[in-house]
């Protein structure tokens, strides 16, 4: 989650694409407002557990929220995810915001 995070702060789109799960990922990402917003820190208020499928698939659960702001105005970014570790590697897969 950290790592994502960080890549949408740098604007590291290839990246944000490599760890998304393929069932999920988009064709490419836009970001209008990408030039005017300011990331303000990430929290994690959750993480965890792991857990692992018959297929041995692990599945887990973030929830966090990140801070942002566009033209001087404050946001956050509320958001239960879903990851998958496949072959070692972490993938984002969906979110549900709050």
């Amino acid at each position: 989650m950290r790592s994502r995070y960080t890549a949408h702060v740098h604007g590291l789109d290839a990246y944000l694409l490599q760890t998304w799960h393929p069932s999920t990922r988009p064709a490419s990402i836009a970001d209008p407002d990408r030039a005017i917003t300011r990331w303000l820190g990430l929290e994690v208020r959750r993480a965890g557990p792991t857990t692992v499928d018959a297929h041995g698939v692990g599945h887990a659960r973030v929830e966090f929220i990140a801070r942002y702001r566009v033209d001087g105005r404050g946001y956050r970014l509320h958001e239960d995810s879903r990851f998958v570790r496949q072959e070692g590697r972490w993938f984002y897969v969906d979110g549900e915001q709050r």
